[in-house]
């Protein structure tokens, strides 16, 4: 559900990152006020994991098209609201800047649809409304399904709205919400459960990580080394070898514009905002799509790109380039929300309230 530029004019965009920045803001602000310093090489590891399971699309089913894991649930439920808003805006803006996955004039659209739904909405009127004080199996896959569907389903609606108030796009509201709504349902109930999984694994291991539990001083001092690695472990494995399996079916968005327009991707303005923004993208990203430039078919995906058309793809796709995306990316994201959480540590002041 990343956002390509050709769907947001400058006023949406801008006010989106408005309201992102002052997000992230308040954020930093809360998480600054009662850090656990513990938590800080959590944030970092969780970042690498989300951001390398990104990558793995999965095949929805009879439908033509795939989705992929958006982990706004699984960080807010094991870091908190706050540091997870924090943690995602970063996955998401390292994917932009240097894979160009997403758009730079829509990251605000991204990391609001993608982070504060599940962090600041789904996570606390839903999933601890259902699991409470008490985890239990139950209660996490419960919380986890029905939190995870609805906060994918307001980042699809908001997604549509979006779309609606920038008015550069000729996507009629009822037709691309009609199926952005379902195919985006299926893809929340694979959250949901991969999400449980996840929780649950982690729950049973470490359960005083979830952020509802009671955090005594001794569990606090309790070693996460194992789980750190075992997570680093998967990003390491997911980026550098499980991308290759990915679904090459169009993801939930671009499986909804095609149904809509008949083209998976929009061709955006190369003029002014549009125009400044897709150069500096094209200057910053250095494995655009999460793959080696290749100048001797640029001309050729750009033909393609015009006509809303994509090169099909060879399955599975082994590739030194998306091997080496995975990699630094996780590695990327890890180092970008370690320098967040030892700046917050830096300046740490206690709530005295």
């Amino acid at each position: 559900m990343h956002m390509a530029d050709a769907l947001i004019s400058p006023a949406v965009g801008g006010t989106m990152w408005a309201a992102t920045a002052g997000l992230t803001i308040y954020s930093a602000k809360k998480l600054k006020e009662d850090l656990d310093e513990h938590k800080v090489p959590l944030m970092g590891v969780l970042g690498a994991f989300i951001f390398a399971a990104q990558m793995i699309n999965f095949t929805i089913p009879g439908t033509g098209s795939s989705g992929h894991l958006g982990g706004g649930m699984i960080l807010a439920i094991l870091l908190g609201p706050y540091a997870a808003f924090l943690v995602m805006a970063s996955v998401l803006t390292i994917q932009a800047l240097f894979f160009a996955d997403g758009g730079l004039l829509a990251l605000g659209c991204n990391i609001f649809n993608l982070g504060f739904f599940p962090c600041f909405l789904a996570y606390p009127l839903i999933y601890k409304k259902i699991v409470g004080t008490k985890p239990s199996q139950g209660r996490i896959l419960a919380g986890a399904m029905a939190s995870a569907i609805i906060a994918l389903q307001l980042g699809a609606f908001g997604v549509v709205l979006e779309t609606l108030f920038s008015g550069i796009s000729e996507l009629p509201f009822t037709t691309f919400i009609l199926l952005m709504l379902p195919i985006h349902l299926a893809i929340g109930i694979v959250e949901g459960l991969v999400t449980a999984a996840v929780v649950s694994f982690v729950w049973k291991a470490h359960p005083e990580i979830l952020t509802m539990a009671p955090t005594a001083p001794a569990a606090r001092a309790h070693s996460h080394k194992p789980l750190l690695l075992g997570l680093a472990l998967f990003a390491l494995l997911a980026g550098g070898m499980l991308s290759w399996f990915a679904s090459t079916h169009p993801d939930g968005l671009e499986w909804s514009i095609k149904g809509v327009s008949g083209k998976e991707e929009l061709e955006a303005s190369k003029a002014g905002v549009h125009g400044a923004m897709a150069w500096m993208q094209e200057k910053l990203a250095f494995l655009p799509d999460y793959d080696f430039k290749k100048p001797e078919e640029e001309q050729g995906a750009k033909s393609a790109g015009e006509q809303g058309e994509k090169k099909e793809e060879s399955w599975p796709g082994v590739s030194a380039g998306k091997s080496l995306s995975g990699v630094l990316g996780a590695a990327m994201t890890l180092l970008l929300v370690g320098v967040i959480g030892l700046g917050l540590r830096r300046f740490y002041t206690p709530n005295k309230g």
